[in-house]
């Protein structure tokens, strides 16, 4: 379907950044749309309990979703289910026309909060235990493994990085390494392998997990020898986080922003990208924290900078 009017503001991906920009354009008094292609809420609704967002401990993923989609919707926020397979910018009138599966938005200025998504390590049982034993965020979880026994999966800068943070709560750290050598840089290498808490395991890989709700076992490969064996723990008293990389999402962007070599846009610190009226906000974007509350945050900021664009007082 073919909509001809001109709105103020589209907004790409319904996670934490999504939901927060729609709030604050409602608050400009923005005419806004938020396209989301799946679940409200992102990668958010994947999280069993969060315990690091201000003034609502121990919540799900889930709930807090639910509670930042009402409160944009309250205020008037536009919130649509569909899948955007197209982005292009008019130079000369500066319109950006938005492609989605059943409809089409042309909009004067656009925010993609399309996040990223953390690389699987591919072992058996990854996805069943996802959120139940297996992690993709130390800084998320950490402390749910407090004296508790944890694997890392990964030899890179973020996984020995996540390691190290992970000893301030774990007991034990074993990292499981599929080559003989660490790929981080020197420094960190040196810092992780001198820690007490800290286990190396080089030439190995993680075959699968088993459990129950929680997990039980753990099964490993030697990749010189090809030999396989299982550990088993009592349920729940250990976890595997997974460290492998990150996808960003952002192949709409990729003709209209400056990525870095990991694939992550490029902005200044207020979300703008190289092309006027475009800004990005949240996980896609090159930034040194990836969290829920500075998803948040880039969305409050990408919405007002959209505001300002287009010469709009902002409600303060």
């Amino acid at each position: 379907m073919e909509n001809h009017e001109i709105i103020d503001l589209a907004i790409i991906g319904g996670g934490p950044a999504g939901l927060s920009a729609a709030l604050y354009a409602q608050r400009a008094l923005l005419d806004s749309v938020l396209i989301e292609k799946e679940a409200i809420g992102g990668q958010t609704i994947l999280t069993s309990e969060i315990d690091n967002y201000p003034g609502v401990p121990h919540i799900d993923g889930f709930t807090l979703s639910d509670l930042m989609r009402t409160q944009a919707e309250e205020l008037g926020a536009k919130i649509v289910a569909d899948r955007v397979i197209g982005l292009e910018h008019d130079s000369g009138s500066g319109i950006f026309t938005i492609t989605a599966d059943a409809a089409t938005y042309h909009a004067r200025t656009v925010i993609v909060a399309g996040g990223a998504t953390p690389r699987h390590a591919g072992f058996n049982n990854e996805d069943t235990y996802s959120g139940h034993g297996v992690s993709y965020c130390a800084t998320c979880d950490g402390m749910f493994y407090r004296g508790k026994r944890v694997f890392v999966i990964g030899g890179g800068n973020s996984a020995c990085e996540e390691a190290l943070f992970l000893t301030r709560f774990a007991s034990q750290v074993t990292v499981i390494v599929r080559k003989d050598h660490l790929r981080a840089q020197a420094v960190v290498a040196k810092e992780l392998e001198e820690n007490s808490k800290v286990e190396v395991r080089y030439l190995t890989s993680v075959v699968g997990v088993e459990g129950n709700t929680l997990l039980t076992g753990i099964t490993f490969r030697n990749n010189e020898t090809g030999e396989s064996w299982t550990e088993h723990y009592d349920e729940g008293s250990f976890g595997v986080f997974v460290f492998v990389g990150r996808d960003p999402e952002t192949s709409l962007v990729s003709e209209l922003a400056e990525l870095d070599a990991q694939g992550y846009a490029i902005t200044d610190d207020r979300m703008a990208t190289r092309t006027p009226g475009l800004f990005c906000a949240g996980d896609m974007r090159v930034k040194p924290l990836r969290q829920i509350i500075t998803a948040a945050a880039d969305g409050a900021i990408a919405a007002t900078s959209a505001a300002s664009f287009l010469g709009q007082p902002i409600e303060g």
